[in-house]
């Protein structure tokens, strides 16, 4: 009887490059991600803000003070 090792198979794999230009289009594509986001928050933000400030101002508290310091 003959034994036999276990069957190699060999593939041939391409050699690894380094796609420079994928990188640097990768890091502005995720810069114009990041800045539209910042972009839309500051808007909604800033314009929340603008919206809370325009409302009128409750009376102040002496429109509704009990006047309890003067006298009869």
């Amino acid at each position: 009887m003959m034994l036999l090792g276990p069957a190699v198979t060999w593939i041939k794999v391409e050699k690894p490059t380094f796609d420079l230009v994928g990188v640097v289009l990768g890091s502005f594509k995720l810069a114009g991600v990041l800045l539209a986001v910042a972009v839309v928050l500051g808007a909604i933000f800033g314009g929340g803000l603008i919206w809370s400030r325009r409302r009128p101002a409750p009376p102040p508290l002496d429109d509704v003070s009990l006047h309890l310091d003067t006298g009869p």
